[in-house]
């Protein structure tokens, strides 16, 4: 399985991680705000198709050791808050929400596994955002592989940078 993701139109993403199961494990990763936090972002939560709830990003705690936000990101280096909505939540293997976008987490066991196939569709048409988009869920899903399977993971942003880098040499 290729860990990089798939741009399939200039303005959807598509990646896919196959995690350890069973699968109400994985479901909640995605939508319980405090294990969320381990490898996304905390925030609230919402199950309730219409649901408003709110995305809280402190990236720079994320992995290990903590590091400092790069430059480029300052303005998000005391953490963010974010609006989402849900449009589907199908428990154990459905959750849409809106958020920059429209977001799908798709899961489907495959033996004591769990494929995650994560859509992310609508982002804004420009090099920049794909480039961010792509490597911010990267970076983020291989943050969820390591504590799904309880290794520690690496800091978010050194891991996040270097994988812009590649992002932008296999898009251009």
């Amino acid at each position: 399985m290729n860990n990089y993701g798939e741009l399939i139109t200039p303005t959807t993403l598509l990646f896919t991680r196959l995690l350890p199961g069973p699968i109400d494990r994985v479901w909640d990763f995605i939508t319980d705000a405090e294990k969320r936090s381990k490898w996304f972002c905390g925030g609230t939560s919402g199950l309730i198709p219409n649901q408003e709830f709110k995305f809280v990003f402190h990236n720079s705690t994320l992995g290990s050791p903590p590091v400092d936000t790069p430059a480029k990101y300052k303005e998000y280096g005391e953490g963010f808050e974010s609006p989402a909505r849900v449009i589907k939540a199908e428990k154990p293997s459905l959750f849409v929400i809106e958020w920059e976008g429209i977001v799908t987490f798709k899961l489907e066991e495959v033996d004591d596994k769990v494929k995650l196939t994560l859509t992310h569709e609508n982002l804004a048409d420009t090099p920049e955002a794909r480039i961010g988009t792509l490597a911010g869920w990267h970076t983020h899903l291989d943050i969820l592989v390591d504590v799904s399977n309880n290794i520690e993971a690496n800091s978010f942003w050194p891991r996040h940078m270097q994988l812009e880098d590649d992002y932008e040499a296999r898009l251009s």
